[in-house]
């Protein structure tokens, strides 16, 4: 492989790491768009602004030779996937997290309530 598909690859392969959360866990996090769109855009917009700004001071740039060809205000198209999709893979493990917390919090409760 290319090292310009490595960049997307990383990112693929979070996706298929996270995604089987919703049906293992049954997430709900899907079924609500407008809050997902949200945390995305809260956790990834900042740091979009950020890289526009230190790309085009200067400050740091990408490889072509790493990089897919297409640029959306000068920024690989990897780049802003990335602040997508890392934001998204949070709130699914976070979700599944928090399902897990729940369940065994329901059974060390249901545990004490049996041992009385």
């Amino acid at each position: 492989m290319s090292l310009r598909w490595a960049y997307l690859a990383m990112l693929v392969f979070c996706l298929a790491a996270a995604l089987p959360l919703v049906l293992a866990f049954r997430l709900r996090v899907l079924r609500q768009p407008r809050r997902l769109a949200l945390a995305i855009v809260a956790a990834g917009l900042p740091f979009v602004v950020w890289d526009l700004f230190a790309t085009h001071a200067g400050h740091w740039w990408f490889d072509e030779a790493q990089t897919l060809p297409w640029r959306v205000a000068g920024l690989p198209l990897e780049e802003i996937a990335f602040f997508v999709v890392i934001p998204l893979v949070t709130v699914l493990t976070y979700e599944a997290v928090r399902v897990v917390s729940r369940r065994r919090l329901a059974g060390r409760l249901r545990q004490r309530r049996e041992a009385r």
